[in-house]
């Protein structure tokens, strides 16, 4: 029997999953069993759990069904336990180094007592220092080993399941499950507390929680409020049948009362219901009210004596003064436009949704491009009621599509679909001014796999967070997201940190890379052509990224120079960042500059070969299976200013160069295109190729825009099953 069952839910925290389990993994004591609790054999945290059960023994997942939530979870890991204490960590927390050898040490001290309480860490999601707020309850607590008598105010309903360690014969024996529905801890925590005989506490940190921007996820606005009352009245009407002493009822009651006046009383919570709320935890109240009850002083107790008199007239009003105070402290940004234009919005934004209207945008209105493009041609002909409008600049309108209904930014138009709209769909940010109605389904779709650090991530840097703006402003944006598409699950780890919300992920691949998988020799050829590669060449793509601290673009690599060192079987295909698209394409010999072309995957079906240095084009490309080279001149400089995730030095998706000496060395010794640059490709596709399978963009539809359940979206092809597009001439050497 191990010493801990450490049970892990998973729901909604695939993106830092991985952090809550390693954390676990590696404790220096290793007498323990891991269960994460997974929402079904299909859902995106168990291909995460599945790793760390082929890696290690001691995870042993199980599954729950997402309708059990929560509790469900928790109670499927309780049964599945074998060990002699049971330890719940939720899926985005970790374990603090040395806390099981230290809770270990204090229950050799302790012996077997029912539960030991121990101390936690709050730590905020950006910035501010970490706070411990059991320590203080804790501190009051006796030393050694003590009955909940001599304990009053430690009645469980202030502090999380996942503060204490319960010994699971006592869980058992006593019958002690989680409750079902939200504020399920308040339910458990109380009744453990009324159940538990000898208890214990650890005066130090075991569980380092992240607090989520938005904060609790129990926050946020909703009738599951109500279910609090529920927990309240079971923990409750317990007590009462167990004839627990004035001063640990009342302690109780207090508590419990508190976090009921908290949600009564907050301006979000409880949109709709309030005044039926407020009269039945005033009827609770009346009903469990001890004899001799003081209410607290200032403006808690006048709260409480409103709700012993059930008087909600004289709540509400004091509710008003709160909604009135939060309105003054908001700012509402404002259409762009003039006053008209504002008052249409406002106007429009009156009338219902239209169910069959999808508004798309990319990269701020730059054309019919990258995944929303996609997505608008799959759901054509999938989803042909919707009425589809792609969003764009005017100085962009005449490059639109002849058959795509679109509207310019600023327009009256524009203003009238972005506030009737179902669905929206965009590869970067809507303008701030867009309402988030009630019923709309936004989607972001990301434009790249990220290697720079991204959105909040972006603050520590200097350069970049001066480009970015208002971050406040960025996350506001974020808080529109219902759902955000990522092509690895890199992806999904990085975009948590970086646009931290309560969207959902998506890992259904990036539609624009589907056309990596279904073009064929034909179309390779027939871009090439477009493009103007000359019959029988190799067409290397070089594609730099942006640099955040440099102005317009320049590149230390003199193509021509390249050209003349690596023979004449060789063109390349300049790409240029989008930041510099002039809107033309020129030829200057050998060097054809494709950075005006609308696609950027065509260019890379034509190109024989990548060389990059961090732009996120060499992540789709991979997809292709071709050769790629990474051109690292100043990584010291890009990685110590701008920012990176992940040391791509270490694991470079093909031969790396530092000098142009060193780039023109791969090519005339063929080394660009040999076995060991194949063997780095293939481990990097296995790491950022998951997703990408040529069925992204039907996923996405089917999901998104026609309503489909998870489990009816189709499965992700495996990568060996895969096969891209052909390049236009054989580079494999050995």
């Amino acid at each position: 029997m191990p010493r801990f069952s450490i049970i892990v839910p998973s729901h909604g925290v695939a993106g830092r999953l991985s952090l809550a389990l390693d954390s676990v993994l590696a404790q220096s004591f290793g007498d323990f069993e891991l269960i994460p609790v997974c929402d079904g054999p299909d859902c995106t945290a168990a291909a995460v759990v599945a790793g760390y059960a082929e890696r290690d023994c001691r995870v042993a997942p199980v599954h729950s069904p997402p309708a059990a939530g929560p509790a469900g979870a928790r109670n499927a890991g309780a049964r599945a336990a074998i060990g002699e204490w049971l330890l719940f960590l939720d899926g985005d927390d970790v374990l603090v180094p040395g806390a099981l050898a230290a809770l270990d040490a204090r229950l050799g001290e302790t012996g077997d007592v029912d539960v030991l309480h121990f101390e936690h860490e709050r730590t905020p999601w950006w910035v501010g220092e970490p706070t411990n707020p059991a320590a203080p309850l804790l501190a009051r607590v006796p030393g050694g080993v003590f009955s909940p008598e001599q304990a009053p105010e430690l009645t469980g309903v202030r502090l999380p399941a996942w503060s204490a360690a319960y010994r699971r014969a006592f869980l058992t024996e006593r019958q002690l499950a989680f409750p079902d529905g939200h504020f399920t801890d308040v339910g458990f925590g109380g009744l453990v507390a009324l159940s538990a005989e000898r208890m214990a506490v650890l005066r130090q940190v075991v569980v380092r929680h992240l607090l989520r921007r938005q904060g609790s996820r129990l926050g946020l606005p909703g009738e599951h409020h109500f279910e609090l009352l529920d927990q309240a009245e079971l923990v409750l009407t317990r007590a009462a049948g167990q004839g627990l002493s004035g001063e640990r009822f009342a302690a109780l009651f207090e508590q419990l009362f508190g976090a009921v006046l908290k949600t009564a009383a907050h301006p979000r919570r409880l949109p709709r219901g309030r005044r039926a709320f407020f009269r039945r935890a005033s009827g609770l109240y009346r009903r469990h009210r001890p004899a001799g009850f003081r209410v607290p002083g200032g403006s808690l107790g006048v709260q409480h004596r409103l709700l012993a008199t059930g008087a909600y007239a004289a709540f509400r009003a004091l509710r008003g003064a709160n909604q009135a105070a939060a309105r003054l402290a908001a700012g509402v940004p404002r259409p762009r436009g003039g006053l008209r234009t504002r008052l249409r919005y406002q106007l429009q934004l009156r009338r219902r949704l239209d169910p069959n209207l999808a508004v798309y945008c990319a990269y701020w209105g730059r054309g019919y491009l990258c995944n929303p493009a996609a997505i608008h041609a799959k759901a054509r002909e999938l989803a042909p009621h919707l009425r589809s409008v792609f969003l764009v600049e005017a100085d962009q309108a005449h490059t639109m599509p002849k058959d795509v209904e679109y509207a310019v930014i600023g327009s009256r138009a524009y203003w009238d679909v972005l506030a009737r709209a179902t669905y929206l769909v965009n590869n970067a940010n809507f303008a701030d001014a867009v309402v988030k109605r009630e019923g709309s389904v936004h989607l972001s779709t990301q434009h790249g796999t990220p290697l720079k650090k991204m959105g909040a991530d972006q603050s520590t840097y200097p350069v970049v967070a001066a480009a970015t703006g208002s971050f406040a402003k960025l996350l506001a944006r974020v808080d529109r997201w219902d759902y955000n598409l990522t092509s690895n699950r890199h992806s999904t780890e990085m975009w948590e940190s970086a646009y931290p919300s309560a969207h959902e992920p998506l890992e259904y691949g990036y539609p624009r890379n589907d056309v990596y998988y279904t073009a064929d020799a034909a179309d390779v050829a027939r871009v090439r052509r477009e493009l103007g590669v000359p019959e029988g060449k190799k067409a290397l793509l070089y594609a730099p990224t942006h640099r955040d601290y440099a102005t317009g673009f320049e590149t230390s690599l003199d193509l021509e120079a390249l050209c003349e060192e690596i023979g004449d079987e060789y063109v390349v295909l300049l790409r240029a960042h989008y930041f510099y698209d002039q809107g033309g394409e020129r030829g200057t010999g050998r060097i054809i500059d494709v950075t005006g072309h609308r696609s950027s995957e065509d260019v890379c079906l034509a190109a024989d070969a990548l060389i990059t240095d961090y732009s996120s084009i060499m992540f789709d490309y991979a997809n292709l299976d071709r050769p790629i080279v990474v051109y690292a001149d100043d990584w010291d400089v890009y990685r110590e200013l701008r920012g990176v995730y992940f040391d791509l030095m270490e694991a470079p998706p093909g031969r790396v160069a530092r000098t142009p000496g060193e780039l023109a060395a791969v090519f005339r010794d063929g080394s660009w295109a040999d076995g060991e640059a194949k063997a780095l490709r293939a481990a990097f596709r296995e790491r950022f190729c998951q997703f990408d399978d040529g069925q992204a963009a039907e996923r996405v539809v089917r999901r998104v825009l026609l309503g489909e359940p998870p489990e009816a979206i189709p499965p992700v092809i495996p990568l060996a099953e895969r096969i891209p597009a052909p390049a236009a001439t054989t580079l494999v050497r050995n």
